[in-house]
């Protein structure tokens, strides 16, 4: 553990910043399309709008942070869930896995209060709360099989393309967009969430845990659920690495079946795995 977190500091780092930057981009879109007082939320009115357009805002701030340089190096999980899923697949270490959750938490955490104190009171109003998550009207049975499926599809959607060696590129894009359409469409069932870490971040200063469980058991069980199918469908062999988007550069952490040999997208070529220091990986 000691020697993981010594040469593995900066992938840590780069998951509580990413998930860091992606509260801050929440908090301040919920700010500007739901707060009374905003311009933006005067001018579109229509609830299914706001959130399209906060959707939109925050697909737009994964696949940045995907195809990052940062993202290309950690693999881009920032989600406690998506770690999980590949600690299960067998890609990443379990000391490794205990790392990165800490971070995404201690990430999410930060990126909420850094808007806390820079933006009050607005961030504290009824209609933004930190942008909290939260079963909506339907109840908390309809929230958590809305948690569990979207979990399962977007690992789905991630496991799929990122195996595969032309559309490996476009795996980033693809999240981004269901991050769009579950916050468009299906907010007002659960708060979409998808993220245990992400929850918590908010629920913390606006003290809201009723309904927690849901946001840690459904995501996770959701992404478990869509691993196992994954590999008996298509074989624990066609799980290759655990990032969401290979760099051409990159250093890989993980349990890696292949690294990249050149520049062009979604061309792999299968090598033996290895780590920053240059040591051949045991698969």
């Amino acid at each position: 553990m000691t020697s993981r977190l010594r040469d593995h500091w900066p992938e840590y780092l780069i998951e509580a910043a990413g998930l860091g930057a992606f509260m801050i981009s929440a908090c301040v879109f919920t700010i500007l399309l739901m707060h009374p007082a905003s311009p933006v939320a005067i001018w579109i009115t229509d609830p299914l709008w706001k959130r399209a357009v906060i959707g939109i805002a925050m697909g737009l701030t994964a696949v940045a942070l995907i195809y990052s340089p940062w993202g290309k190096r950690s693999g881009a999980h920032f989600n406690p869930s998506v770690t999980i899923a590949f600690f299960r697949l067998g890609k990443i270490a379990f000391g490794d896995a205990f790392f990165y959750i800490v971070a995404q938490f201690t990430g999410a955490i930060a990126g909420v209060l850094i808007c806390a104190a820079l933006l009050r009171p607005w961030i504290s109003d009824s209609p933004v709360n930190y942008a909290v998550t939260v079963p909506g009207r339907y109840g908390a049975s309809v929230a958590l099989v809305s948690e569990f499926v979207m979990s399962f599809l977007l690992m789905t959607t991630v496991l799929v393309f990122s195996n595969h060696k032309r559309l490996a590129v476009f795996t980033g894009v693809l999240a981004g967009i269901l991050v769009a359409i579950y916050v468009t469409l299906e907010a007002p069932l659960s708060g979409m969430s998808m993220n245990p870490a992400r929850t918590f971040g908010s629920a913390l200063p606006a003290h809201m845990w009723k309904d927690l469980w849901i946001y840690f058991s459904a995501p996770p069980l959701g992404m478990l659920a869509a691993a196992g199918t994954y590999v008996r469908l298509a074989g624990a062999h066609n799980v290759i690495c655990a990032k969401l988007h290979h760099g051409a550069a990159e250093t890989c952490i993980f349990k890696c079946g292949y690294r990249r040999t050149n520049t062009e997208p979604g061309q792999f070529h299968e090598v033996p795995p290895v780590n920053p220091k240059g040591e051949t990986l045991q698969m």
